[in-house]
């Protein structure tokens, strides 16, 4: 007999909680949910405490912030979406687009709110396993649609993997979709790219070229604001309908519009923290690899260890000195580009752990 005392979708009851990365304690680095290391800057501080009304409603539609990643984007306002963080766009359009006996396709490992989102839904997950480095298998994953699938989910840099999808692979993925198969283009981690040849959805149009794309960005990341809560998408406004008629109205709160406004006007000083973040992830991956670990290319602000079994290990280790880490597992262990003291303390320990691998 069950010990639920009402009755729950059987699917819903065995569904684990999602499982956030682990706090820190006060001496130890938190490295294991990709955050933004620095602290907020002084402006946007400002913005969060200049008067935001917490006694009443915000714009349910964020109008502010939408006018303004309009402009920026050069769409009309309907054609961009505002909620409570990218995760929340993508749960409302998989809601709005798959249903019972749908299915949704998505590369897996790959960000851990997938699986969940559509049997929320009540639709059917597919995942389709990674190829050997690590990146999308965009040919298995175009040869898994079928006549049900409703939703295809990418994400650019992969999380927790590190490797981008190239214009190239997606241009050529996308000619083999049907053109009322929705795909979800998750680029929550684009501002660290590097690679030239790395797909952007923004910069190249795709939503433009293709109306069944819509990509998803945040501000959760390079923009410090993951306390906050914001993530927007640009695509096709009957698209965008879809999530905001199943999206809960008033999520997004005005002190978290106003810091992401604030966020945009000081977007230099921003994008010169980014770029410290990206030379200490090439600090981390060059490292790592001379140690011999095998560290698949890193585009977004955290690189991954593939440990396999030995996952639960290797995390134990970093967390014995400090280091709190994201292990997956069976699969392997995500650590985020952290404070600059950080980098070397990772390196030191990696460097004792692969060695402990080696000898067992």
């Amino acid at each position: 007999m069950s010990d639920i005392p009402v009755r729950i979708r059987p699917e819903i009851a065995a569904l684990p909680a999602y499982q956030q990365g682990k706090q820190a304690g006060p001496d130890a680095f938190k490295l294991s949910s990709n955050e933004n290391p620095f602290e907020p800057l002084p402006s946007v501080v400002e913005a969060l405490t200049s008067g935001v009304p917490i006694n009443r409603y915000p714009d349910a539609t964020a109008g502010a912030l939408r006018a303004r990643l309009a402009e920026r984007y050069s769409v009309a306002s309907d054609e961009v979406h505002i909620a409570a963080g990218s995760v929340s766009i993508l749960q409302q359009l998989v809601l709005a687009a798959a249903g019972s006996g749908d299915e949704v396709v998505f590369a897996w490992r790959s960000f851990e709110a997938y699986p969940w989102l559509p049997i929320v839904a009540g639709a059917k997950p597919v995942p389709v396993p990674l190829a050997a480095d690590s990146r999308h298998d965009l040919d298995a994953m175009a040869d898994a649609v079928t006549d049900h699938t409703r939703v295809i989910l990418l994400c650019t840099p992969n999380n927790p993997t590190g490797p981008v999808i190239t214009s190239a692979e997606f241009d050529a993925f996308i000619a083999r979709v049907p053109a009322d198969c929705l795909v979800l283009l998750d680029e929550a981690y684009a501002e660290f790219v590097t690679d030239p040849d790395a797909v952007d959805g923004l910069a190249e149009r795709v939503f433009e070229r293709h109306p069944n794309v819509v990509v998803l960005r945040t501000f959760s990341k390079a923009w410090g604001l993951a306390g906050l809560r914001v993530g927007y998408a640009i695509g096709h406004k009957r698209v965008l309908d879809a999530a905001r008629s199943t999206g809960i109205p008033l999520s997004v709160t005005a002190a978290a519009e106003h810091a992401a406004l604030a966020s945009l006007d000081a977007e230099d000083e921003l994008r010169a923290r980014v770029a410290v973040v990206v030379e200490r992830r090439t600090a981390l991956v060059e490292g790592l690899r001379a140690q011999g670990w095998d560290v698949p290319e890193a585009q977004g602000n955290f690189v991954w260890l593939p440990a396999g079994e030995r996952t639960a290990d290797v995390a134990a280790a970093f967390e014995a000195a400090e280091l709190i880490v994201r292990p997956f597992a069976g699969d392997g262990v995500r650590i985020s580009v952290g404070e600059h003291e950080s980098v070397e303390k990772v390196l030191r320990v990696a460097e004792s752990v692969v060695r402990t691998l080696q000898s067992n």
